[in-house]
Order: structure tokens, then sequence, then C-alpha cells
């Protein structure tokens, strides 16, 4: 199973119109599995309330957030 299809079940808040996670602990526990999934390294940044997944991926700045249980893009 990818983690893309895993559930998200951690605690999240809405910051302008994006469903984030609302600890840096359980964002850093999914910036690790995705980490492995894409194969380059993943950090977390605050944005408002919440915490985001981000990384360079195929010379994009990117970054993740979830929407319904899953992990989403957000640009």
């Amino acid at each position: 199973m990818t983690v893309f299809a895993m559930p998200v079940f951690d605690a999240t808040v809405i910051y302008e119109g994006n469903e984030l996670f609302k600890g840096q602990g359980a964002a850093r526990g999914w910036a690790e599995k995705l980490a492995k999934e894409i194969e380059t390294d993943v950090t977390v940044e605050k944005i408002g309330t919440g915490w985001a997944l981000c990384a360079r991926l195929d010379g994009v700045d990117c970054r993740w957030g979830i929407l319904g249980q899953r992990l989403k893009r957000l640009d």
C-alpha cells in the first residue's frame, strides 16, 4: 500500500481552506513516510495554525496537506 492510499487519522486544522496537520509531531511522522515513497527529503512547515509537508519534486517546490483522510498536494 502506498502512503497516498493510507488513511490519515491524525488531528487536523483548516487554515485558508486547506486541511493541515494540527501537530508538528504528526506532520513529521507523515513526512518520513512520504520521503520513503517519493525518494526525496521531506520537511514540515508551519502554515498559519497547522503544519504541511514540503519537498522539491521534479524541480518543483510542493506542499501536501490532507483531503478526505488522504494526503493531497496543496499547489
